[in-house]
């Protein structure tokens, strides 16, 4: 039996800390007996935890009550928002495609579409390039998806994470010219690719990039540079997966050629597996195409993404936090350990059986990225330099390290020590690795005052990935320690827990809860919200489970709820419990047989307050 109570899966699958708060449901018995468990407690007690409340207007939040007739704990969050009206909330609760933005907005698009209708019409071989992660081979299933019916010519390309490393290579360029190729469309990648375009160009073989990181000073000679943080782009949302960028083009050319705008619409699955992985804001149009692309999920009759989602051992209705926890580390694992092409084959495949062996070829690899994950992080937690309270950063350099997962270390040591965290490794010569950042610290910036000992770097505010020589691993460290203490004060590296706002257990009713989960898909810039409430008391049937964790019965007042504390057993056994406390938390409901019900996540507690 399966319950929202124990949704939270650090331990087996990679994430990024800023979605550390999402939660997944999973087996109590799978958590307790993974080996990440112990390191849990160490993460959650590593350091004193602030809870900063969030700001409300509260005049604007009792309007926005007197408009909707709601729980004025649900207009503030709400408000927080940026939803102040009634046809606001509207749109927030019902989200509709007819809100999506015009894709000819986008810079180049009619230059994009143009070029695939001529080679659709003279029968040119199209090559689909994507990255080697979830939003580019993401990107490649739905472009492959959308044109199969359109068009008998295609092929696609991945490179190689260690022998080309990540964006357009040479190599896949010279794989287009051997193999016929007339048009490249790149996906979750080409905007830095100025060298690779121009040879493709001196080839005779055209290109439409679909990007969504930032641009360098100079953009690629393409046909088409799709990508809305281009300087020169006036598309109203700049906040696109790479796979969303792609699904522009498809819905672009769909409404010039007059395709059926159902067989786009049937790919949002997967568009919504891109924007739940590469933590893109779930906001405007990516919130829209994720509440879609949910529900094409819970009922895809895809044969590859039924067998990854049998595979995952994950039960619909799939969310946010599935895709996260449970799909995603699967589809990622393929270009980690071996060849990302097997995802791609896996989320195409047509024959029910041959996607079910596809997809445990990716749990099998999934469960090596696993022992190499935890190998690494024992290895990175051990080192000295993990532990320098003197520092407001974090660089580590183990050269025998996978470079598969150093990203998600990378993670993992932002969640203990709440400070920006590079790994690197060797690879060719070269250190690599990934960073990984904390809120308010932009990484792309930092390592953009750095480029002078890099040999590459790209990415994103809270991830990126680097190059540099070996030798330079101790100046660029000493460098970046520089850049982030310009930036990041020693409050700033306290481990904080945004609140939203105080609520008593007796506010959470089967209403409340009704209109709560149509805040939902939660992602960054619309968090699960984060509840507190004060003067709280065990029923006295609170118990410590395996691993350090509580399993919690509270009440106040005449009100009951249970609740679960991952890493906080020490409450328990230093008598936090024994008197009225505060709890911070976000809610989850869980099934048991057929009664649903809410239950607390517990974030943190404290001793009490003071009286409510």
């Amino acid at each position: 039996m399966e319950s929202g109570m124990f949704r939270r899966l650090y331990q087996s699958c990679e994430f990024d800390s800023c979605l550390f708060s999402e939660g997944v449901t999973i087996r109590l018995s799978a958590w307790l007996s993974h080996p990440f468990t112990k390191h849990i407690t160490n993460i959650t007690t590593a350091m004193r935890t602030e809870w900063k409340l969030l700001s409300t207007d509260e005049n604007a939040a009792e309007s926005l009550r007197q408009a909707l007739g709601i729980h004025p704990v649900l207009c503030r969050l709400l408000v927080q928002r940026g939803i102040h009206s009634f046809e606001q909330a509207k749109a927030f609760f019902r989200p509709s495609l007819e809100d999506l933005h015009d894709p000819f907005l986008m810079q180049d698009m009619d230059a994009a579409v143009q070029r695939l209708r001529q080679a659709i019409e003279k029968g040119e071989k199209i090559l689909l390039y994507g990255d080697y992660d979830v939003d580019g081979t993401c990107s490649i299933a739905l472009m492959y998806s959308f044109l199969k019916k359109l068009h008998p010519h295609l092929d696609y390309y991945i490179p190689d994470r260690y022998r080309e490393g990540y964006g357009v290579s040479i190599e896949g360029i010279e794989y287009a010219r051997e193999n016929g190729a007339a048009l490249i469309i790149a996906m979750d990648c080409g905007i830095t690719a100025i060298d690779q375009v121009t040879r493709a160009h001196a080839y005779g073989i055209d290109f439409i990039i679909c990007d969504h990181h930032l641009p360098g000073d100079a953009l690629p000679e393409a046909l088409a540079v799709l990508d809305p943080k281009r300087p020169d782009c006036a598309y109203p949302y700049k906040e696109l997966s790479g796979c969303g960028v792609a699904l522009k083009l498809a819905q672009a050319y769909s409404a010039r050629y007059e395709v059926d705008a159902s067989h786009w619409q049937s790919l949002l699955d997967f568009l919504v597996i891109s924007i739940a992985a590469d933590i893109v804001p779930m906001t405007g149009e990516n919130r829209v195409l994720a509440w879609y692309g949910l529900q094409q999920l819970n009922r895809s009759d895809k044969p590859g993404l039924n067998a990854l989602i049998e595979e995952s051992r994950r039960s619909r209705p799939l969310n946010v936090s599935d895709i996260v926890f449970g799909l995603a580390p699967m589809i990622n694992a393929a270009g980690r350990m071996a060849d990302a092409g097997q995802a791609v084959r896996l989320m195409l495949a047509q024959d029910r059986l041959v996607a079910a062996e596809y997809s445990r070829v990716l749990e099998y690899r999934n469960q090596l990225r696993r022992e190499y994950d935890l190998r690494t992080f024992e290895e990175a937690e051990a080192m000295p330099a993990a532990h320098d309270e003197t520092r407001r950063s974090i660089v580590l350099y183990g050269p025998h390290w996978h470079k598969g997962v150093v990203g998600i270390v990378a993670s993992r040591i932002v969640e203990r020590c709440h400070k920006p965290a590079i790994l690197l490794t060797h690879s060719d010569g070269m250190a690599v690795g990934s960073a990984r950042s904390v809120a308010g610290f932009d990484l792309h910036a930092a390592l953009g005052q750095c480029r002078d000992l890099l040999k590459s770097y790209g990415g994103h505010a809270h991830a990126a990935g680097l190059s540099l020589l070996p030798e330079n691993v101790h100046a660029f460290s000493e460098r970046f320690e520089a850049v982030v203490r310009q930036s990041l004060s020693e409050d700033d590296i306290r481990k904080v827990i945004s609140v939203h706002t105080e609520i008593d257990l007796q506010d959470i009713t089967p209403a409340f809860g009704r209109v709560l989960k149509q805040f939902a898909p939660f992602g960054p810039g619309n968090r699960n919200p984060v509840f507190v409430t004060k003067q709280v008391s065990d029923t006295g049937y609170s118990r410590l489970l395996k691993g350090d964790h509580l399993k919690l019965s509270l009440r106040q007042g005449e009100r009951s709820m249970s609740g679960i504390a991952f890493g906080q057993g020490e409450a328990l056994t230093k008598g936090l419990l024994q008197r009225p406390f505060d709890v911070c938390y976000t809610l989850e409901e869980s099934q048991w047989d057929e009664r649903r019900e809410w239950e607390l996540m517990v974030k943190d507690m404290r001793a009490g307050g003071g009286e409510k």
